[in-house]
């Protein structure tokens, strides 16, 4: 479904980021994807390699709030490849900490990756997709439609990722760039897993699907909305949750 692309995929190296780019090496695109260390950036690609000595896949650990250290490195992506054809801002830290609690550097840290990062790696890829009429997608969540009970910047940048989808979506159009998010619910994590029964077999009953979501789930999502099969869809807020909130 995506032979011939190029994709860039940030918070690559685990969970949902992880997923995507395996989902799409094994629709024939390159992927370059982007970790926050060097180490974890190595380890996946490794793990991808063992998986598939033929995946074409490159690693790259820039700050994403950094605007010039990340356009030099979607630079070295167009000389190494030839184009862009597809980004996905996957990169964020969630929060539980209570108003009260909240540091402003704490308050600094999660607004400069779930909005900043998302907006930087917007920007800097934007003439490479003007080129090719290519795709960006965003990763939100649902807490961005229905809030949380404490961490209350998480919701919030997600609520700002979901606008910032809707105006890029309108402001894009007319190069013949799409931009979509997927919105996703309660899924499989590392975090989830260790959650003791008590607590996952609730969440798994008020779930009309009768499962947690898996990191698959969502990466299938991404790769429809980044292939041609979606070429008319743009500005979609796309919840991908089991029902939970239907």
């Amino acid at each position: 479904m995506l032979e011939g692309k190029v994709a860039i995929v940030t918070g690559g190296t685990r969970g949902i980021g992880y997923q995507t780019v395996q989902k799409f090496l094994e629709n024939k695109a390159q992927v370059v994807l982007f970790g926050s260390k060097k180490e974890s950036v190595l380890k996946a690609i490794e793990s991808l390699k063992t998986k598939n000595s033929n995946y074409e896949v490159l690693g790259f650990y820039p700050d994403l709030t950094n605007f010039e250290e990340v356009t030099n490195v979607f630079k070295e992506v167009k000389e190494k490849f030839g184009r862009i054809d597809i980004l996905v801002n996957n990169a964020g830290i969630s929060s539980s900490t209570k108003l009260e609690d909240y540091t402003i550097l704490e308050y600094d840290k999660i607004v400069d990756l779930n909005l900043k990062g998302v907006f930087i790696c917007s920007k800097a890829v934007l003439p490479y997709l003007k080129e090719t009429k290519g795709v960006i997608l965003n990763t939100s969540s649902m807490v961005s439609i229905y809030g949380q009970s404490s961490g209350v910047l998480y919701p919030a940048t997600k609520f700002a990722v979901n606008g910032l989808t809707k105006s890029l979506a309108r402001e894009l159009a007319p190069y013949g760039i799409r931009v979509n998010a997927v919105l996703p619910g309660i899924i499989e994590t590392d975090m989830v897993k260790n959650l003791p029964e008590e607590v996952i077999n609730p969440l798994i009953k008020s779930i009309p699907l009768g499962r947690i979501g898996t990191p698959e789930d969502i990466s299938n999502a991404f790769l429809f909305l980044a292939s041609d099969m979606a070429s008319y869809i743009t500005g979609a807020l796309l919840s991908v949750d089991g029902g939970a909130r239907c």
